[in-house]
């Protein structure tokens, strides 16, 4: 029921979605989360990514990027980076990776599900220059995954930078995020929790862009972030409280943002 609501209010948003069901005989629960496993480029690259958790693996399916091309959009290569699984060695996808398509610069806190050697080959094989950092929960407990902590707009990016404990990587995720002139929305430790930062800017089919947002962490977002936001994007949100809840994930793990090329 909360994946149905959240695909009809961003068709109702005047957003293009592209539905993939799952394959029951696949045992893949966590498929919901696709931006794990794969990213789709301006350039018409694809890129497949190791993951940790052996039981996801089956979610990288060559059928869905069949039915992408089928659907009129242009892919050039396929990027596939799974072979580090066997060396121990993890990026998963969007979740590890912030992209800012704009700048070429990819955003990665490191951790066990983000592998510092995968992500120096991503970066050098799309041209994209990594700027690394660390962060943590509240309890000092790693975050696992980058896109917990940032998303990256055209105009915008949110971020909670009292994740990050040390000053030095800190300054240096600021200096960079503040060089590109997006407007800066900083969220704290309590918004994070509340998937404040799990979140995802996309583009209607008319070019006006919207923001997609769980009611949850909306609803931890102070008036003037809130405010903020609306200044470049339409907020668009939904109730994903078990998907928080139990799958611990929110709105932008829930969608593989598609930027490849159409025919």
């Amino acid at each position: 029921m909360e994946f149905d609501i959240l695909e009809n209010r961003l068709k109702g948003a005047g957003i293009e979605v592209i539905v993939i069901e799952d394959k029951e005989e696949l045992h893949t629960p966590d498929a919901v989360f696709p931006n794990n496993w794969v990213s789709f480029h301006h350039d018409g690259s694809i890129v497949l990514y190791p993951m940790m958790a052996p039981s996801r693996r089956p979610e990288r399916r060559r059928d869905i990027i069949d039915k992408l091309q089928a659907s009129g959009f242009r892919i050039s290569r396929i990027i596939d980076l799974t072979h580090h699984e066997d060396q121990g060695r993890f990026l998963e996808g969007t979740g590890s990776v912030v992209f800012d398509h704009a700048d070429h610069i990819a955003y990665a806190n490191i951790s066990p599900r983000t592998n510092e050697t995968v992500l120096q080959e991503v970066c050098s094989t799309l041209g994209y220059n990594p700027v690394t950092f660390r962060a943590t929960q509240e309890t000092g407990e790693p975050i696992l995954h980058t896109d917990v902590t940032m998303s990256i707009g055209d105009r915008f990016v949110i971020f909670c930078a009292d994740s990050i404990r040390d000053t030095t990587e800190r300054k240096r995720v600021f200096d960079s995020l503040k060089a590109t002139g997006r407007e800066f929305i900083n969220i704290d430790i309590k918004q994070l929790d509340r998937f404040a930062g799990n979140v995802l800017q996309i583009q209607k089919r008319d070019g006006r862009s919207v923001l997609v947002i769980s009611t949850s962490a909306c609803l931890a977002l102070r008036q003037e972030q809130r405010d903020a936001i609306q200044k470049f994007a339409q907020i668009v949100e939904s109730p994903l409280p078990l998907f928080e809840g139990i799958g611990r994930g929110s709105a932008r793990g829930m969608m593989a943002d598609v930027h490849l090329p159409r025919r």
